[in-house]
């Protein structure tokens, strides 16, 4: 069986083809299928000569990945000499030469591969720009990079509809400066070849097309432009440059904690709630890059001694998520999210050497969380009530021994501890929060008391006319929720 011949059409006229991939395509004996006639090149050698196209394809399939199949299909099926050729170079950004590469393999037929010069040829000698000076990312307008990253210079290509060029450019709006040059440029390697210059805010819908594609030099924005960011303030600021370790640790738990207030101001249940109140999550945003410059300061101050830097902390961190979820990257089945947990407790005993079930619970956890871990933990060995319902009868037992104790500052504190130890079991039964349940509550007590001073002055109100302006503080604000609803 003779091999099928798989070449390109270059980025632009048929003239601009070497000698021998347009021998190949003008032999009147070989019967050449072009993945699509919407090119310069591919329109002039059908006027030249007979051949066929998939452009069929295209119209009568849903997905791209239904196209290259079936386009591979056909191009394995056609008998005698084959020549399929595709727009560009057959090496670049072609998944339909990739599909028929592997289907030629399973089935032991030869494939020969001619190589043309693709749209990056000509995009780089329109722009006048060396791709090897400090690196380029080529991308898919149809399937961009999630994340996307803005550390090199950028071409994004198969930008040919209108909803792909503007969600290309919604995309980009979302990190890079409205006023940032895109250049736009069509019909790269043609004699109708163009380019023109807008600023990222400006670019027009109609620019988008079969042969169109977009340049542009981001600035140093988003993640790796935090990190250069914070690189330069070490050596330039000099409060920076005073930090350490040490010095940095009371931020990290004062970011943390607004981080906190600001998650408890987001509507109850997100993201899986209804009327999603998206100006608390733009002070979420806010917060969370707070933490995160606390996180990438401290892994620049560990790189400058070479213990690591961000990626190597990244690269850790993606290592331990997948190691820890074999039900997602292996071959593990699960029930449901209390056997995840099981067996993130088992993997992760697995990799640190502990004597006890409890190790490894930080002893400077809030008092809250650590109960609740400790019991956690308790629980793994079976060491838990099977129910709430005896837990709430061990809450009445802890007042009692409480009452028991009033007299005894010593013993009472004591029984204070013990009572909300029980308490946080509840809260672990019931798959509750403590710390969130008993911040909430703080909150509405912060709200009534605020409430309470809003309707006169408190002070020298008896306790049953305080107890009063209570009850009204918390009706009206309970009338005030009910009317929002």
């Amino acid at each position: 069986m003779q091999p099928i011949v798989v070449t390109g059409l270059g980025p632009g006229d048929l003239d601009r083809l070497s000698s021998e991939v347009r021998r190949i395509l003008e032999d009147p004996s070989a019967n050449v299928i072009l993945r699509t006639v919407r090119h310069p090149a591919a329109g002039q050698l059908a006027a030249i000569r007979k051949v066929s196209t998939c452009d069929d394809l295209y119209d009568a399939l849903e997905t791209f990945e239904q196209v290259y199949e079936a386009i591979a299909v056909r191009v394995m099926s056609s008998e005698g000499p084959v020549v399929y050729a595709v727009p560009g170079s057959p090496l670049i950004a072609e998944r339909s030469v990739v599909r028929i590469r592997e289907m030629a393999a399973a089935a032991g037929r030869a494939i020969e591969v001619k190589p043309t010069p693709s749209f990056l040829d000509e995009m780089f000698a329109m722009l006048e720009i060396d791709p090897a000076d400090g690196g380029f990312q080529v991308v898919d307008g149809r399937d961009l990079p999630d994340p996307m990253q803005y550390h090199l210079t950028t071409i994004v290509f198969h930008v040919d509809l209108p909803i792909i060029l503007s969600n290309v450019l919604d995309t980009l709006g979302r990190v890079l400066p409205a006023n940032m040059e895109i250049q736009v440029v069509v019909d790269a390697g043609s004699k109708n070849a163009r380019r023109q210059v807008y600023p990222l805010s400006e670019v027009p819908a109609g620019v988008a097309g079969l042969r169109t594609s977009l340049y542009f030099e981001p600035p140093p924005v988003g993640y790796v432009g935090a990190v250069q960011a914070m690189r330069r303030l070490r050596e330039e600021c000099p409060w920076d440059r005073e930090q350490t370790h040490d010095s940095l640790v009371k931020f990290l738990i004062e970011e943390t904690y607004e981080l906190v207030d600001a998650i408890r101001n987001l509507t109850p249940g997100a993201p899986d709630a209804e009327d999603l109140d998206y100006g608390a999550y733009a002070e979420v945003e806010d917060e969370l890059g707070d933490v995160l410059l606390q996180v990438i300061f401290h892994a620049n101050l560990a790189s400058e001694v070479a213990a690591f830097d961000i990626e190597d902390l990244a690269e850790r961190l993606r290592q331990k998520l997948v190691r820890r979820h074999p039900h997602v990257f292996g071959d593990v089945d699960v029930d449901d999210a209390e056997e995840v947990v099981r067996n993130w407790s088992k993997i992760k005993d697995s990799e640190r050497s502990r004597e006890s079930t409890l190790d490894g619970i930080p002893a400077g956890l809030p008092a809250l969380q650590k109960a609740s871990k400790l019991q956690a933990r308790a629980k793994q060995v079976g060491f838990d009530w099977e129910s709430v319902e005896p837990v709430l009868d061990k809450i009445e037992e802890e007042v009692a021994e409480l009452r028991a104790e009033l007299a005894s500052r010593d013993r009472a504190s004591e029984e204070v501890g013990d009572l909300l130890f029980s308490v946080v079991n509840v809260a672990r039964h019931l798959n509750i929060d403590p710390e969130q349940a008993l911040g909430r509550a703080a909150d509405r007590f912060e709200q009534r008391f605020r409430a309470m001073e809003r309707q006169g002055p408190l002070s020298g109100l008896s306790l049953s006319d305080l107890d009063l302006a209570w009850k009204a503080a918390k009706a009206a604000l309970k009338s005030k929720e009910s009317r929002k609803q």
